[in-house]
């Protein structure tokens, strides 16, 4: 049996759909859990929106949290195999003992029932944050690259950093594992979160970009990896998961065309972002509203880091899909 972690997630409920269209799984085959039951309802929708909302009542679903050890117990009986895709994804300080605690407590916590149960394989699914830093003389980061940290690092980037420490751990004590880090997942279904925030930013016109690079990879290519990764005799390897290294403009510029909204016209330089920030975290502090803005994801967005897909295409033959042609293609709002 498969267990999914973070199912109500863009990812984790790709995944499940993935698994079940496979055709190579029986009924109740597939195990997710879940915190709430509006959560669910996400990945119900995620169905529906595919078409597949008949394939939704094969999960298997049961109420746990990560950080819930004794909830966990009955989650993992007969369970063979473990996606863990559950995490919390934030940029905003406040959140720092937050996401320590599930992003590397949580997935301890995971690794160590899969000790516990003789779990055949476990994928943990990372992010390019959770990679190490460019060397002097290196110019696209690799799987190799190393975490050096006296660098600045996002309290996001140092907890997938310190969850990939606690998949390593576990494969030291004997766990198969992969570890696979994606870049920025764009896909549909999920508009209240990650890219899915980007689709709807440009549907109500908006106007700037900023001159940043990074790694982008649809949401259908990182589960696809995940799972032909899982049934391979692949272990204790970890792969960097992106299509293309692209620029934010292209990619804002994509998803307007594929919206017919106006593309963003206004460039906003690092200097501009770096003042932005800080008025924002003014205005957070006098009102008391959520950060729209903070220091990490402000200098992200002007970063020109490069990342290397050669690792994982080697090993699986992947032809990823090209960013504007799955942004073209598919129906995002």
């Amino acid at each position: 049996m498969i267990l999914v972690t973070g199912g109500t997630g863009l990812v984790g409920a790709h995944l499940l759909l993935q698994l079940i269209e496979s055709g190579n799984l029986g009924s109740n085959q597939i195990r997710a859990i879940y915190r709430d039951q509006s959560s669910i309802l996400k990945t119900k929708a995620l169905f529906t929106h595919y078409q597949k909302s008949t394939l939704f009542d094969t999960i298997e679903w049961v109420q746990a949290d990560i950080l819930d050890v004794p909830s966990l117990e009955k989650v993992f009986i007969g369970i063979e195999y473990v996606y863990h895709c559950a995490a919390l994804i934030s940029f905003a300080s406040k959140d720092e003992n937050k996401l320590r605690k599930i992003n590397i407590e949580g997935t301890a916590n995971i690794v160590n029932f899969c000790l516990a149960r003789n779990i055949k394989k476990l994928c943990h699914i990372s992010s390019i944050a959770a990679l190490g830093d460019l060397a002097p003389n290196e110019t696209v980061v690799t799987e190799e690259s190393e975490w050096n940290p006296e660098k600045p690092h996002s309290d996001y980037a140092i907890s997938k950093y310190g969850a990939e420490m606690e998949i390593w751990r576990g494969q030291q004590e004997g766990l198969a594992v992969i570890i696979v880090n994606p870049g920025v997942i764009i896909g549909p279904g999920f508009t209240d979160q990650g890219s899915g925030e980007l689709f709807k930013k440009v549907s109500k016109g908006l106007s700037f970009y900023t001159s940043g690079t990074t790694g982008f990879v649809a949401v259908n290519d990182v589960v696809t990896s995940c799972v032909q990764l899982m049934e391979s005799d692949i272990k204790n390897q970890k792969y960097i998961l992106i299509t293309e290294n692209s620029s934010f403009k292209n990619i804002l510029n994509a998803i307007a065309d594929s919206l017919k909204a106006k593309r963003p016209s206004i460039a906003v330089s690092p200097l501009a972002m770096e003042v932005l920030w800080r008025a924002d975290w003014i205005t957070s502090f006098i009102f008391r509203k959520k950060r729209s803005l903070t220091k990490a994801t402000a200098r992200a967005s002007y970063s020109t880091t490069l990342y290397s897909n050669d690792k994982i295409k080697a090993a699986l033959k992947t032809n990823f899909t090209p960013i504007t042609h799955y942004i073209q293609e598919n129906k995002f709002l």
